[in-house]
């Protein structure tokens, strides 16, 4: 087992989820960067350095999500901080209220179940260390107060995470933090060269409630360290 604290990334190939890697490396975490592209993975780790894992993982697959995290627990025997980065936009089969029903599905397994399925193998690792702290990387698109028709299916998976993120909280154990974050309209591949935020300015909000001290929120929507509106 490790002496040094496993942090599990998902959608860590490129963008957010890759610079919290980055970031998580530099304080001392052990990174373990997932992805289904196993060549972008591996080489997003590579970058990082010779300590980071790379590991594949499909959070849409119950039997891939299974194999990630018995691999991740066989090599490092624990998991401290598990960042739910892996999500997508949909906005190619966004019709408004038109728009497909099994889109919708589609939209929330990938974007919102993605995260139950890896929350329900890193909880038991967690819980017998009595430490961990998950991060589900969701968007204030969901908040309720910004539902509109617009990229339907992304905001009604994100509105879906945030509730998994309450539901998760209050059955976690002792010691165990679970925090939904917003990082902002980030210029990464999917946020475009027109988003608002630098790379940098959206990891720092979700580096902060992965290393949340013990004193730390649980169960809440955080912008920057903030509080946010459901």
């Amino acid at each position: 087992m490790s002496g040094r604290p496993v942090a599990v990334i998902t959608g860590a190939g490129r963008g957010l989820g890759l610079e919290t890697g980055r970031r998580l490396a530099e304080r001392g975490y052990l990174v373990v960067l997932t992805g289904r592209q196993m060549d972008v993975v591996k080489a997003a780790a590579t970058g990082i350095g010779e300590d980071a894992l790379a590991v594949e993982l499909d959070v849409s697959s119950d039997m891939s999500v299974s194999a990630a995290f018995d691999a991740i627990a066989a090599i490092h025997g624990r998991v401290d901080v598990l960042v739910n980065n892996a999500g997508r936009l949909f906005v190619e089969h966004s019709q408004g209220l038109h728009t497909d029903a099994s889109v919708l599905a589609q939209a929330i397994d990938n974007n919102a179940l993605g995260a139950w399925r890896t929350t329900q193998k890193a909880l038991p690792i967690m819980t017998a260390n009595g430490f961990g702290r998950i991060v589900n990387v969701s968007s204030g698109m969901g908040a309720f107060g910004s539902l509109a028709t617009d990229t339907v299916a992304y905001r009604l998976s994100k509105t879906a995470l945030n509730a998994i993120t309450v539901i998760s909280a209050s059955g976690a154990g002792p010691g165990i933090k679970i925090n939904a974050v917003c990082p902002g309209w980030v210029r990464t591949d999917m946020g475009g060269s027109g988003a608002t935020r630098s790379l940098e300015e959206g990891v720092r909000g979700i580096v902060w409630a992965a290393t949340l001290p013990e004193d730390g929120p649980t169960g809440g929507f955080f912008r920057d360290g903030r509080p946010i509106a459901w």
